[in-house]
């Protein structure tokens, strides 16, 4: 359970910079004794209830009140006393501790049965998400190989990827994972980099040229030297920042928490006063017969419940349309966000590229330069490769097939050399004016040479999704910033958010800087950010809600994120903020509603004006009410998304007046 509660809960461990490799499961929650011990306090409490109405045992089931009490109570009662003594906590783990004794003391057990039930098995269900959560992170360390390839004397040994340390030199072939940061000293290649920085168009690297962990070879072999030992790289980086920023999330106080701060004290003195003040100038017993029940007048019956019972039902109303909300306090602070920081590759785009230009010389046609390029990249399996051959209409058989690591490929296509690869490798010749145009526009480009000379080259990028342009303008609308979030150069980051109206970009970060910048835009009020990849972890966790893309988002960011949505349309976010600022205003009510019972009841118990069963009276009324308000939020409102408008796209022309990269 969160300590966020009131209860507390075992601080989660520190997580310190050398993050082993071992990864812990989560245990099966009919295995949890967390979970386990509030449903068995429940059954106990259903149990009594029936022997009460349908039978003559009352002793029984007054023996069944008692065991759903102390089950609950067990859950809750010994952290939020521990809390108390230990660091002066006060949450509405005591209020509710104080509110259930009070009932026992005036023989209401059923009350102070139903209380302890209800309360355990609200943290019980929060802090199994939590627990998930943290669960989840480790599963980022997966991407780390287990053993490694290093160069001793020359000879290649396997070891423990654990046992890597600074200075070794790894022997990296292709297809095989990085198991730690390091920098080239020998081999040209291009590395896959997407599972770390969500861009999926590779990287060319060659000697000197840093590399993370995670990173996979596509062709070629390289010696990288280590610059960071096994256990304290880059990657597991990522894990420590996500584990620290949930813990600080877990640390903040919820709506009820910040109200029973100063509740509990208050409640705690009046009826003390009452009894001592009362006695001195009265009769004792009935003064403290008084007291009791003040305190039962300022159980917070309806406040404990009131939050919980519209927090499921939104949560239960936004999974209809496709929003997993993943615990009652996500809910809450979805339901005051102002600001939206958001990535760009897979979230704003669509993460698959595609051919948006092609060039051509002089004297050649556009479809030649598409078979040309096509028939040399059916060979490779390079990302762009896949855009190229998919824009040909027909594919030439290419022989003598020679790929150079890094740069391009070489073959025979229809009698003739023809070359593919990256403008600083292959000279664009007339077209380079164009080319950079292309580039500055955001696309990656391909030149095509054929026998030496330069004849065409393919612009490829991946496309906004067609409904980013309406639901950033719903979001400023509404009173909701928008802020771009990338690892792409500055240049093609503008060029796409420029294309999606976000005025506010940020480019060219890692995983870290992400997590800063979501942390800087705090002022501007609560912060949502929405990923979809392993570097974008750490932000999602960071912010005060973290949105994870569910069908495309990796792993890493769907357990580091608070709330996942289940298909990846965005239109889904103005509906998710709506649909929580809607519940947040019932929660509000609710709350309203049940300290104005809070603060009435007590000077007329007070004063003899209500005994305990009026009292009683009130509450039960007061908890229907604040139910059925809470079950409000269980209708969304909001209607099937219809289909989105979609845009062409014009692939024969010679540039493009918007375009964007794959960025991370």
């Amino acid at each position: 359970m969160t300590s966020a509660c009131g209860c507390s809960a075992p601080e989660p461990a520190a997580p310190d910079a050398g993050c082993s490799l071992e990864t812990e499961p989560l245990t099966p929650w009919w295995r949890d004794r967390s979970v386990l011990i509030p449903v068995a306090s429940g059954l106990a409490l259903v149990a009594g209830f029936l022997l009460e109405w349908f039978t003559t045992a009352g002793a029984a089931a007054t023996a069944l009140f008692w065991v759903a009490l102390l089950l609950g109570a067990s859950q809750f009662v010994p952290g939020a006393v521990r809390g108390l003594v230990t660091s002066g906590r006060l949450g509405i783990g005591l209020l509710m501790t104080v509110s259930a004794v009070g009932a026992v003391l005036l023989d209401f057990v059923e009350e102070a049965a139903v209380l302890a039930f209800l309360y355990s098995i609200a943290e019980a269900l929060e802090g199994r998400a939590m627990d998930k959560a943290r669960s989840g992170l480790r599963a980022l360390l997966g991407l780390i190989p287990r053993t490694a390839t290093i160069l001793v004397g020359g000879r290649p040994r396997t070891v423990p990827a654990e046992s890597l340390a600074v200075g070794d030199m790894l022997r990296l072939a292709a297809g095989e994972r990085l198991a730690t940061d390091g920098v080239v000293r020998a081999g040209r290649s291009s590395l896959n980099v997407s599972a770390i920085t969500g861009e999926s168009i590779p990287v060319e690297v060659g000697p000197g040229d840093a590399v993370p962990a995670g990173a996979v070879n596509t062709s070629g072999v390289l010696e990288v030297e280590a610059t960071a030992a096994g256990t304290d790289n880059s990657l597991t980086t990522v894990v420590t920042l996500v584990e620290q920023a949930q813990h600080e999330k877990g640390e903040r106080a919820r709506i009820a928490d910040r109200i029973a701060r100063p509740l509990v004290p208050g409640v705690l003195i009046l009826a003390i006063a009452v009894a001592a003040i009362g006695s001195l100038l009265g009769d004792p017993g009935v003064w403290i017969e008084r007291a009791l029940v003040v305190l039962v007048a300022a159980s917070p019956c309806a406040l404990a419940i009131s939050v919980p019972v519209t927090v499921v039902s939104g949560i239960g109303a936004a999974s209809r349309f496709g929003v997993v909300v993943k615990s009652g306090a996500a809910f809450e602070r979805l339901g005051t966000v102002r600001h939206l920081a958001v990535d760009k590759t897979g979230t704003l785009t669509r993460n698959r590229p595609t051919v948006t230009a092609v060039l051509t010389a002089d004297g050649v046609v556009r479809e030649d330069v598409l078979r040309w390029a096509a028939a040399l990249e059916n060979h490779s399996t390079h990302p762009l490769a896949a855009a190229i051959t998919a824009a040909a209409a027909d594919i030439p058989e290419a022989t003598a097939i020679e790929e150079t690591a890094g740069r391009g490929v070489t073959g025979l296509v229809d009698g003739a050399t023809v070359r593919v690869g990256h403008p600083r490798w292959l000279a664009a010749g007339e077209l380079a004016a164009r080319v950079e145009e292309l580039e500055k526009q955001g696309m990656t480009v391909v030149i095509i040479h054929r026998d030496d000379v330069p004849v065409g080259a393919v612009g490829v990028r991946d496309e906004l999704r067609a409904e980013v342009t309406g639901v950033v303008d719903t979001l400023t609308s509404e009173g909701i910033g928008v802020t771009m979030l990338t690892g792409d150069n500055t240049r093609t980051a503008r060029a796409l958010a420029a294309d999606a109206g976000i005025t506010d970009v940020r480019a060219e970060l890692r995983p870290e800087d992400k997590a800063h910048a979501v942390k800087e835009l705090a002022p501007r009020g609560p912060v949502a950010m929405i990923g979809d990849g392993i570097n974008d972890a750490p932000a999602l966790a960071a912010a005060d809600i973290g949105i994870a893309m569910g069908v495309t988002g990796s792993d890493a960011a769907v357990e580091s994120a608070d709330v996942a949505f289940t298909g990846d349309d965005l239109r889904l976010i103005p509906r998710a903020l709506r649909h929580a600022r809607r519940g947040h205003r019932i929660i509000n009510q609710n709350i309203a509603l049940s300290l104005l019972i809070i603060l009435i009841l007590p000077p007329l118990a007070i004063t003899g004006v209500l005994g305990l069963a009026a009292v009683v009276l009130v509450h039960e009324v007061a908890e229907v009410i604040v139910i059925i308000n809470g079950l409000r939020a269980a209708r969304s409102g909001q209607p099937p998304l219809g289909p989105i408008a979609g845009t062409s796209i014009d692939t024969s022309t010679e540039g493009r007046q918007h375009a964007g990269t794959l960025s991370p």
